[in-house]
């Protein structure tokens, strides 16, 4: 298939997918992009970039109960979401196991997906410039917001669960991405608002960039388990 505009053979399903493919998908996941820039906009242009109460007193809290019981998994998932192994080790690796199942169009998305996340992070830090903050346990490049591990944590998940459509892995890749959200203010690396930009950057591009490729995607996915069944967890738009 070359196309994602439906064929009179597809499915209903495949139909469907293909007609949604370019409609609120892109039409959501680029007003959630554009708020990210607009709350990085708010944050930088703000009381010269400082940070809101409520960043301040969450991570008040946090730096009250730091201990080795929690430092030492929150260093965990720093080495995780970023680095040699959250760049490249992890992508990688992902990316193989869908082409080992023969799911290149999963494979293609999944990659595709986590560049634009890290590049439009990287454009944002860039454009804004946030301070870290000061209690800060780890070291890191300059540029606060968006927080790059949330990001990146997020677009795994969302891509993950709408290639797989599994409710344990919406379960366990919005675990994942809390767990890392939380690990970031731990360690005072980022503010809550920028693990909040990044959880919304991260699902926006893993949203936008499944729009095109959806019917692609779902074909591929019929053609290793079948048609897609009522029953089966899936993004309510492809049913």
């Amino acid at each position: 298939m070359t196309s994602s505009s439906p064929r009179p053979t597809d499915t209903p399903a495949q139909q469907q997918a293909a007609r949604v493919s370019r409609r609120w998908p892109l039409v959501s996941g680029g007003m959630a992009v554009l708020l990210v820039a607009a709350l990085g906009a708010i944050i930088a242009y703000r009381d010269n970039n400082l940070p809101f109460s409520f960043d301040l007193a969450f991570l008040g809290e946090l730096v009250e109960h730091r201990s080795p019981f929690w430092t030492v998994p929150a260093l965990v998932m720093n080495n995780i979401g970023a680095g040699l192994i959250g760049v490249f080790i992890v992508p990688i690796a992902i990316a193989l196991v869908f082409l080992l199942f023969r799911m290149k169009w999963a494979a293609l998305y999944f990659l595709i997906a986590t560049i634009v996340s890290a590049g439009l992070v990287q454009l944002l830090k860039n454009t804004f410039d946030r301070p870290r903050p000061q209690d800060i346990l780890v070291t890191a490049d300059p540029g606060s917001f968006p927080s790059g591990h949330t990001a990146n944590a997020a677009t795994m998940a969302v891509v993950l669960a709408l290639v797989l459509r599994r409710v344990w892995i919406w379960a366990a890749g919005t675990v994942y991405t809390v767990i890392m959200l939380l690990s970031r203010t731990y360690l005072g690396a980022h503010w809550l608002s920028d693990t909040i930009g990044g959880l919304v950057l991260g699902s926006a591009v893993a949203v936008i960039v499944w729009a095109p490729l959806a019917h692609r995607l779902l074909i591929e996915r019929e053609r290793r388990i079948g048609p897609v069944k009522p029953t089966e967890t899936e993004p309510a738009a492809t049913r």
